[in-house]
């Protein structure tokens, strides 16, 4: 949701530049204004804020289409409910641009925001394509683990990086239509609350997958029928699946979000359209570096901070094992209470330093290089960070369904060396999407936040600060 919040920001602060643009009156807010520009106004705030609100009644009539469908096919039955939001979305879209804009702009808006739902679906699709059992590159993990952990996990990071390839080239299209179909930076912002408006179905598809995965945990721990564990086993793999293609969802709309507030950033910043941020000054190249260093420290701390984590959860469960056999045994209940307690404050503590990191990284290169330079932070971590999530999104899906795969019984099944192989990789990948990847939205969304915020001091503290340093 801080995608949708973020992608509303964006789209309420460029449309109100747009406004200007279209009015082509420049110091028009220091003047009177009249009932026409109030018109246009509501139109160009309003518009996005209406598209949120169908977004909901599009979420709320696509839970019928999940409910008459057959469930022997769970993937079919998510994937049609999300198709029929995006329908309504396309329909309402239209109707609300021929209500809010004159002749001259319905068009391009409504094909800004339809653009942003097909680039949405299109990006959904390709996580599913790297991460579904039903295609060849899981099948290739799968193959791979033939030969032991080494060349699974290497199968897996190689598919991880190669789904960067489509997932952007989908995106960058999806930027320059809709930029030109508006001949304006709001155009971008439109797409992103298009893609965001179908974010009811799409984040409750997205919750389909842990809950599944935990019956089938509870199943498992229950020793339910073999046929139960079966039908868990099939379900979580359409999990898995539907994660990969949320989290390619959420990186997608977290990028536009971005861009975005970028651009927001800019105006309010002041910057030039026609120079705009100059790559040639030091100060923006320092900026570049930085910001595409930050998502790997990030992803560092992110990952120790889960290491750690783990390793003080194993080291309880061996003494409550050591200290009382009976727990083996069946005989006496282990202490939940005191694993739940070391879950929690790891949860807490060791995600401070990275958030001080995503909220004082901003500050310190605005004060130290200034606007231009602060630029250059938010480019350079907005394209790390992007690639760093979609890689680790789709290769830890790749790697737990190509281990359901051997599961439900291909290849050796349960018990197998190939299988023990399959769960290394898949040990490695957890952390990856479930983690690391999905913080790298918050990164590049707080980052951003944050330098727009910034930008009023910025602007007024900027000439002090150059007086100081020359």
């Amino acid at each position: 949701m801080k995608s949708y919040v973020g992608s509303l920001i964006s789209a309420l602060t460029l449309g109100l530049y747009a406004f200007i643009s279209f009015a082509g009156d420049p110091l028009l807010l220091s003047t009177t204004i009249d009932a026409l520009s109030i018109k246009s106004i509501y139109a160009t705030i309003g518009f996005p804020l209406a598209i949120s609100g169908v977004g909901i009644i599009s979420a709320i009539l696509s839970i019928f289409f999940i409910r008459i469908r057959n469930w022997q096919h769970p993937q079919t039955a998510l994937n049609i409910a999300t198709y029929a939001a995006v329908l309504f979305m396309i329909i309402a879209s239209f109707v609300l641009s021929l209500l809010f804009f004159d002749q001259a702009h319905q068009f391009g808006v409504f094909g800004a925001i339809t653009t942003g739902l097909i680039v949405g679906i299109a990006i959904g699709f390709i996580a599913e394509y790297y991460t579904s059992s039903k295609y060849k590159h899981v099948k290739e993990i799968v193959k791979e683990s033939k030969t032991g952990p080494a060349t699974n996990i290497i199968s897996g990071f190689s598919i991880g990086m190669q789904s960067t390839f489509l997932t952007i080239i989908i995106l960058v299209t999806g930027i320059i239509i809709s930029y030109l179909l508006t001949n304006d930076m709001y155009g971008i912002a439109l797409a992103s609350v298009g893609m965001l408006s179908t974010a009811g179905i799409t984040i409750a598809v997205d919750a389909y997958g842990p809950i599944a995965d935990n019956a089938g945990g509870i199943a498992e721990m229950s020793e339910l029928n073999e046929n139960v564990r079966k039908i868990t086993d099939r379900l979580d793999s359409v999990g898995n699946t539907t994660a990969a293609i949320g989290k390619g969802f959420c990186i997608a709309s977290a990028a536009l979000t971005s861009i975005g507030l970028f651009f927001a950033f800019e105006k309010s910043a002041g910057i030039s359209t026609t120079t705009g941020i100059d790559l040639l000054q030091p100060g923006v190249l320092v900026g570049i570096f930085i910001g595409a260093m930050l998502p790997y420290l990030f992803t560092s701390l992110v990952i120790k901070s889960i290491g750690k984590a783990a390793n003080k959860m194993i080291e309880e469960v061996r003494r409550q094992y050591r200290e009382n056999p009976n727990i083996l045994k069946g005989i006496d209940l282990p202490d939940y209470t005191t694993c739940i307690d070391i879950s929690t404050k790891a949860a807490l503590n060791q995600m401070v330093l990275p958030a001080t990191i995503a909220v004082g990284s901003p500050i310190i290169v605005g004060l130290f290089l200034g606007v231009q330079g602060l630029g250059g932070l938010l480019v350079g971590g907005l394209v790390s960070a992007m690639m760093l999530a979609i890689f680790m999104a789709n290769a830890g899906g790749a790697w737990d369904n190509a281990k359901k795969h051997i599961e439900e019984g291909f290849n050796g099944g349960k018990g197998s060396d190939i299988h023990k192989a399959s769960v290394v990789g898949d040990t490695v990948g957890d952390p990856l999407k479930d983690t690391a990847g999905p913080s790298m939205d918050i990164l590049i969304k707080l980052m951003s936040i944050v330098s727009l915020v910034l930008v009023p001091v910025l602007i007024e503290i900027e000439p002090i600060l150059h007086q100081l340093f020359h």
